[in-house]
C-alpha cells in the first residue's frame, strides 16, 4: 500500500459544518468530506481490491465509493488531517490478513483440572437436595 499514491487519489470537499458555533459556523466551510473510488484506484493490486471490497462492503456506496466525513474541529486543515489519518487506518486494517489459527490439544493437567471441577460442581448440586429422614 503506497500512502502517497493513495492520498493523491483522494478527493476532498469542504462543507458547512452543522451544530453549535454561532455566526462563524454559518460563514465557514470546515467540515471535510473525503471520497475514494476503490475500483479506479491504481494504488492497489487486483487481489487487494477484492479483499477491500469484501471487508468494506458495508461502508461503500453502490458505485464503490468510500465516503468519510470529519467535523471534529473548527479548523478545515485539522479536519482534513484527521479524515486522512482515519482513512489510512481503515485501509490498513482492511488489508491486514489474520494469522491462521493452529489447533492444539489440551494438556493432561488441563483435562484433569476440568474433570475435578466438574466433579466438585456435581457434588455441590447433589448436596442441595432434601435430606432423607428414616
Amino acid at each position: 500500500m503506497d500512502k502517497g499514491q493513495l492520498i493523491r487519489e483522494l478527493r476532498f470537499k469542504a462543507i458547512r459544518s452543522s451544530g453549535a458555533g454561532g455566526q462563524h459556523v454559518n460563514k465557514v466551510s470546515t467540515k471535510i468530506e473525503l471520497t475514494f473510488d476503490l475500483m479506479r484506484s491504481a494504488a492497489f493490486m487486483d487481489s487487494e481490491k477484492e479483499r477491500l471490497l469484501h471487508k468494506l462492503k458495508s461502508r461503500l456506496t453502490n458505485n464503490g465509493l468510500l465516503l468519510l466525513h470529519c467535523d471534529a474541529t473548527r479548523s478545515q486543515h485539522k479536519n482534513k488531517e484527521l479524515v486522512i489519518h482515519r482513512f489510512l487506518d481503515i485501509m490498513a486494517s482492511a488489508l491486514k490478513v489474520p494469522k491462521k489459527r493452529k489447533r492444539t490439544k489440551p494438556s493432561q493437567a488441563a483435562k484433569e483440572k476440568r474433570l475435578k471441577t466438574k466433579k466438585m460442581t456435581s457434588q455441590k448440586k447433589a448436596s442441595r437436595g432434601k435430606p432423607i429422614l428414616d
